[in-house]
């Protein structure tokens, strides 16, 4: 193994990565200089301009440049951002959408399609609920601010209504006016933070919906991987696994954190029950590294980007990730 290989990682900073940015977990054989940031940006640079060589990643647009064979980076199986979407639902009250069902036939606004969120509020209202989203009408663009693309280009089937919204327009603004009848995104629109239009979240109580849906699927849905350079995966093949086990290592510290409490780690005061809560709902291991554990959520995954025509072709799990990491546990 070569000693103090120098390179750049890209990631947010969240408990699950920071031993990673403050140097308390190094890796093996490797120097890193850490940028810190936030994903869209993170992602939009990494594969528009191949910007790291290490990188966190959209796990949705990962399977797009994969399945289509221009991916400029191979997969680790760690998956640092991880989240249940219900809560992402935003919903016109004043459009009869009371359920799932409703949003058949709607106009729906999203950051970008691609967006891993809105990947799986789709697989789960096609697989779930059994909405037929084909029957939605999707507008992409910002948020709040006007302009806004797809980090990656898209080639769509045309019987797909897909398109973006005003040079001037805002998704918060058509909610608020009443031009879209909903939003799915990770982030809120600022008329259901104000309470300036009628607009509330679909599921208002996500936490039991997102807990009968865990228990239904077993999903945990994976948003972000972490990824490698496949030119520096094919010249130094040890590093894949190096960069997995000191992932491994510091969300192992991550999750030990948890449970203290002599002095709380994290600005919540209950956090030892909230800890044991979670064991109780997923077991010993919330939040799961490794490619065998987690091959079906990433399979599901494929063919919600197959039924979305976001993926060219039909992959297997396997071809996302470096094969040196596909057996190894944390």
């Amino acid at each position: 193994m070569p000693e103090n290989l120098r390179l750049t990682l890209a990631c947010h900073s969240s408990d699950r990565t920071r031993p990673i940015i403050d140097g308390r977990v190094e890796v093996a054989g490797v120097t890193l200089t850490v940028l810190p940031g936030e994903p869209e940006d993170i992602f939009r640079r990494a594969l528009r301009d191949r910007a790291f060589d290490v990188t966190e990643l959209s796990m949705s647009s990962h399977i797009v440049t994969t399945a289509r064979g221009d991916a400029p980076y191979i997969g680790i199986p760690v998956f640092p951002s991880r989240s249940f979407r219900h809560a992402a639902i935003y919903v016109r009250t004043d459009r009869g959408i009371r359920t799932a069902a409703d949003l058949a036939g709607k106009r729906i606004g999203l950051p970008e399609y691609q967006q891993t969120a809105a990947l799986w509020v789709r697989g789960a209202l096609r697989e779930y609920y059994g909405v037929d989203t084909r029957s939605i009408a999707w507008r992409t663009g910002g948020l709040e601010e006007t302009g806004g693309s797809e980090r990656v280009a898209l080639k769509l089937p045309p019987e797909l209504d897909v398109r973006p919204i005003g040079p001037e327009e805002t998704l918060n603004g058509l909610l608020a006016s009443g031009g879209i009848d909903a939003i799915i995104g990770p982030r809120p629109p600022s008329c259901f933070l104000n309470r300036s239009a009628p607009v509330d979240r679909l599921y208002p109580d996500y936490r039991t919906e997102e807990e009968a849906y865990y228990r239904a699927t077993g999903f945990f849905p994976i948003m972000h991987c972490m990824a490698l350079r496949k030119e520096l995966a094919a010249e130094h093949p040890w590093l894949p696994l190096e960069l997995f086990r000191a992932f491994s290592r510091a969300r192992a510290m991550a999750v030990a954190d948890l449970s203290l409490v002599n002095v709380l780690r994290a600005s919540l005061p209950w956090i030892a029950a909230e800890a044991e809560a979670q064991t109780r709902i997923m077991g010993g291991d919330p939040w799961p590294y490794g490619f065998r554990r987690n091959r079906d959520e990433l399979a599901a995954m494929i063919r919600y980007a197959l039924a979305d025509g976001l993926a060219a072709r039909e992959i297997a799990p396997e071809d996302l990730f470096h094969a040196s990491v596909l057996d190894a546990v944390p």
